[in-house]
């Protein structure tokens, strides 16, 4: 309408995108940063990427965007695009994706009392240490660390808008994990390359693994094959089947941990539990077929085959 063309132009006409909304440069800008998960889309051990599909939501005060509703036809707030304000650089600290900035530039809203609320949506793309030592009972805690690039804590200040840390109110389920709990953290770091302390806020994802699926499909199986193995026991040693019947499951375990070894997480900076498992269950099984042999030679040797030693 004409009010809002006109408040447009008021605003916009003597605005810098390049001036920090302070009305005193001595003082730092306070932006109150949050940060809503979506949905965890994929853990990937090998690489130790984390990619999550979440919100970023950005609050401050811009002193340059004021303005009297009742002069303006009673407007209480403007959607401006980001590119023509002034807005935080807060970037994700450790992030692996290759555009570095994975958020889809939405519009500012911007209030009359200089308030300016930034919602950007994003798939992200993050670097976390993925510990598989206790796979598949294995939980995992991964950060994302948000801060602004260029200004120090001096210049721009983030907090947490919430002390409860992430928002988790429309989170989606993942098939693969459990999420536990998303806390945030404000810190304040002094880096080599600077001498100013920059801030920054960190999320914590705090996953579990949800073992059904490796319980029934792979744990369970193994255990039914490698029980087998007991029977081999029992067989009398006439039967002649006793050895066949181990040599048989030696070979159908080696197939299903080849079929195995493909679902385990790639990484070699530490064995898996499920992998130490299987290389226990599968030492047991060859020493069945090891000691099914050496029961089988006693049984039957005889006298004009093996001689009595002297002693």
């Amino acid at each position: 309408g004409p009010h809002e063309k006109r408040l447009l132009n008021n605003l916009l006409g003597p605005y810098n995108v390049l001036e920090r909304p302070v009305a005193n440069e001595s003082e730092p800008l306070e932006v109150k940063f949050g940060l809503t998960l979506q949905q965890i889309i994929d853990v990937d051990e090998k690489n130790q990427i984390l990619t999550t599909n979440a919100w970023l939501n950005l609050e401050w005060n811009d002193y340059n965007l004021k303005w009297n509703e009742s002069e303006y036809g009673g407007v209480k707030d403007l959607r401006i695009t980001p590119n023509k304000l002034w807005k935080p650089d807060v970037l994700m600290y450790n992030s692996a994706d290759e555009g570095f900035d994975g958020t889809f530039q939405t519009n500012v809203v911007v209030k009359h009392n200089g308030s300016c609320l930034y919602v950007p949506p994003g798939i992200f793309k993050s670097t976390c240490k993925i510990d598989i030592t206790w796979f598949p009972f294995d939980d995992q805690h991964c950060d994302m660390k948000f801060g602004s690039w260029t200004y120090d804590g001096n210049q721009l200040d983030l907090v947490l808008n919430s002390e409860s840390g992430g928002d988790l109110s429309d989170f989606i389920t993942n098939g693969e994990w459990y999420l536990i709990g998303m806390p945030g953290k404000k810190n304040t770091i002094v880096y080599a390359c600077c001498p100013e302390p920059y801030v920054d806020v960190t999320f914590t994802i705090k996953i579990r693994r949800r073992t059904l699926y490796y319980f029934f499909n792979l744990i369970v199986p193994c255990v039914l094959i490698s029980s087998m193995a007991l029977l081999g026991f029992t067989l009398p040693p006439d039967s002649g089947e006793k050895l066949t019947l181990g040599v048989t499951i030696l070979l159908s375990l080696t197939v299903f941990l080849n079929l195995v070894a493909e679902t385990l997480p790639q990484v070699s900076d530490a064995i898996p539990l499920l992998g130490t498992y299987f290389n226990c269950i599968m030492f047991m099984v060859a020493s069945s077929v090891v000691l099914t042999v050496v029961v089988l030679n006693y049984h039957h040797r005889t006298a004009d085959i093996h001689e009595m030693p002297q002693w």
